[in-house]
């Protein structure tokens, strides 16, 4: 690993003595490695992919060795923001700026201290999906296949215009303290601004054809919007910024964002067809057809651009960009048709 960084990670399953059977699953902005398992202490949700992996499963844990790492950045484990420097102080505003391609190179570490020489298989979606991207075209003779869900080969003007917001919501709260705010007693943090931030971005998680048959215009119980009182969906907004401030850090919100911000399969590889061109995996793209953060076009584009991928696959839900996380059926089918 770099100085004084390391990298927390969960696997499950029995690594074959040639670690052929290795699958690398990449996790999204607010994700961690708890994949599969009930809640648990430090983890207040089941597995976000308890549906896909496990014993009989889609990817099955009796025949595949599967590894979660935390990524670089976080706040579950991994060196971030939070954690203590080598001389035991918050990196806090010090920690570096990193990219997707800079979190794979430090999973490049993990899979060789693991003893990997190639993943079978690599998964991910949304932000997992730029490092499963990434690995492809980094390592290309160290991914046998791949799967990429509801992401892009480079953050578009749309995606960094919507992350904009949420950088300046965070980072304008009086608690952010440039970054430094570690040492605060509980409560002075950035916490208003975090909740600001998961607001706007839940809404473009999600289908607006989903949220006008869940909400409609509906008040909140017996509130009266006209008196001040919310409408149901703004208590829905609510609910998951209250959830995501008490399991969540501020300073790993934006190192994270930002690195979305920076994704470019191309950069400094002759553009991303070139980058493309590289990956020799066999490939699964797949795009959600209501996903508006994320929008279909973007898997075609990333399909075209691989060679042997085919027509990308499109999976159909009301639910938006989470669908990834949601419709483990269709997504156990995309995984079949991969490694199965």
């Amino acid at each position: 690993m770099l100085p004084g960084f390391e990298l927390a990670y969960e696997t499950w399953g029995t690594l074959n003595s040639d670690g052929s059977n290795a699958v690398l699953v990449e996790h999204a902005l607010t994700g961690d490695s708890h994949i599969i398992g009930p809640a648990e202490p430090g983890h207040p949700t089941a597995g976000w992919w308890d549906g896909l992996l496990g014993p009989g499963r889609s990817v099955d844990t009796g025949e595949f060795f599967v590894v979660a790492p935390n990524v670089l950045g976080g706040c579950q484990g991994s060196t971030g923001p939070s954690s203590a420097d080598p001389d035991g102080k918050s990196w806090g505003s010090r920690f570096p700026y990193v990219t997707p391609r800079d979190q794979v190179a430090v999973e490049t570490q993990l899979a060789d201290a693991l003893g990997i020489a190639s993943w079978a298989a690599v998964l991910g979606g949304s932000m997992g999906g730029m490092r499963a991207l990434e690995w492809a075209v980094m390592h290309p003779d160290r991914v046998d296949s791949l799967l990429v869900l509801a992401s892009t080969a480079s953050a578009s003007a749309e995606q960094i215009a919507w992350a904009s917001p949420q950088l300046h919501a965070i980072t304008s709260d009086p608690g952010w303290r440039g970054g430094d705010y570690y040492d605060a007693a509980p409560g002075e943090g950035p916490h208003r601004g975090l909740g600001i931030a998961r607001r706007i971005a839940h809404v473009t998680y999600r289908g607006e054809q989903e949220l006008a048959e869940r909400f409609g215009r509906d008040p909140q119980d017996d509130e009266d919007p006209a008196q001040g009182g919310r409408f149901a969906i703004e208590s829905y907004l609510d609910h998951h910024a209250d959830k995501l401030v008490r399991r969540f850090d501020s300073g790993s919100y934006v190192t994270l964002t930002r690195s979305m911000n920076a994704h470019d399969v191309g950069r400094d590889r002759g553009g991303v067809a070139s980058a493309l061109s590289r990956v020799k995996a066999r490939s699964v793209i797949a795009g959600v057809d209501t996903d508006r953060l994320y929008p279909p076009y973007q898997a075609q584009a990333l399909a075209e651009g691989i060679r042997g991928a085919g027509e990308p696959a499109l999976i159909s839900s009301p639910y938006g960009h989470d669908s990834f996380l949601i419709e483990t059926d269709q997504i156990g089918a995309l995984v079949k048709s991969l490694i199965g």
